[in-house]
């Protein structure tokens, strides 16, 4: 790989430390994926901000690394383990708290934005199409490289933050639009209404690590996000390719190498494998964090209803939707909380609840592991209907 001689004063050292360390990380990612340069990236989005995933070691990763260094590009994080200002009613302990305290101020250090969400794109770091990014959540990615146009691989969070450092990454993968290339064809032949998360579950499923080019698809901005996000967290591939308007790439389907079709009960199937159970500890709406457009629709339901108890409730979103909605926020608290920084997959939700219902596909994926719940996906309607009367 080719290294610009500023780049290799860098790698030298000449720069600090905490640079050197950086551009090590990026450079060795380049070298195993066979790039030829690092690029300019526009902005960061690193994970790795929950004490829950981290632990003690990424506490001490983050504490040496954040001496002395700062990021050269906007850099944004992903939810945290807690609400910063309501953690205690989440039932959070102290020393949890504390350490994640720790990573806040680590992050805080380094000059990353205090935005803790997993949709940066709604919080103002919203990527124009073609420029390239080094974004570390998952849902993000592909929103931001399938619908924004945007480049970027699923970055790790160190390999995220240590771009952030350097403000370059390594062009390989999704940087290269030869690499963009659907390869399998997926034709969904109708979603049954609240079902969306679920056909990007599916979809997921079936591209593997192949990007797919998925017919049919025609979604508002906000299922694009849930879709994408189930995709995601059921395949290995950051990117889809949709035929219909608002598709950023060009639909060339040259070379694809499968065609498959979903029909609509395919859907429905899937949802009934994931009904789980008809009581819950907690319902948990908001994963991805739910948007301002989200957030009023919920509360445009629910303000002639009354909370029927029962379950704890859970509105997860970003303080950037939080701030934007003040009164609709206040309709939702009286059937729940509505909490930001967090979300029900990186917050310690198994010390507290066992049985969890959702609407969000990625959740039916990582609250079983992650969270250790008996998860029960339910379409957002639903779930509104189950926490009201």
């Amino acid at each position: 790989m080719h290294l610009t001689r500023e780049e290799e004063r860098v790698l030298d050292g000449e720069e600090g430390e905490a640079r050197r360390k950086a551009m090590e990380i990026v450079v060795a990612l380049g070298e195993i994926y066979g790039a030829k340069r690092l690029i300019p990236i526009a902005s960061a989005q690193v994970s790795g901000a929950s004490f829950k995933t981290i632990g003690d070691a990424g506490i001490k990763f983050l504490e040496d690394f954040s001496s002395g260094a700062k990021v050269r590009v906007r850099t944004t994080v992903n939810p945290l383990g807690l609400d910063l200002k309501r953690w205690e009613s989440m039932g959070v302990d102290e020393q949890f708290f504390s350490k994640q305290a720790r990573i806040v101020g680590a992050y805080e250090s380094m000059g990353l934005e205090p935005i803790y969400t997993c949709t940066p794109y709604l919080s103002g770091n919203r990527p124009r199409r073609g420029q390239h990014l080094a974004w570390a959540e998952s849902s993000a990615t592909v929103f931001a490289n399938s619908v924004l146009g945007a480049m970027t691989n699923r970055e790790g969070g160190p390999s995220a933050l240590a771009a952030a450092i350097i403000g370059k990454t390594a062009e390989y993968g999704l940087h290269l639009k030869e690499n963009r290339a659907p390869k399998v064809k997926i034709t969904l032949e109708g979603i049954p209404d609240g079902l969306v998360p679920l056909a990007g579950y599916v979809v997921g499923k079936i591209a593997g690590n192949r990007i797919p080019l998925i017919e049919n698809l025609d979604l508002s901005l906000d299922h694009h996000k849930s879709f994408g996000a189930a995709m995601a967290a059921t395949s290995a591939v950051s990117m889809y390719v949709y035929r219909n308007r608002g598709g950023h790439e060009k639909a060339d389907a040259s070379q694809v190498e499968e065609c498959v079709s979903v029909p609509a009960s395919e859907l429905r199937d899937c949802a009934e494998g994931l009904k789980g159970e008809d009581r819950w500890d907690l319902v948990a709406i908001g994963c991805p964090h739910c948007s301002p457009a989200e957030l009023r629709g919920m509360a445009k339901k629910l303000k002639d209803r009354k909370p029927a108890g029962g379950s704890e409730v859970w509105f997860c979103t970003s303080r950037h939707a939080y701030a934007a909605c003040p009164k609709e926020v206040g309709i939702l608290h009286k059937f729940g909380k509505v909490i930001c920084d967090t979300c029900m997959v990186v917050a310690p939700i198994e010390e507290m609840y066992k049985t969890t219902a959702s609407d969000s596909g990625k959740a039916m994926v990582y609250l079983p592991t992650l969270g250790k719940q008996r998860a029960s996906f339910r379409p957002t309607s639903a779930l509104l209907e189950a926490i009201s009367r």
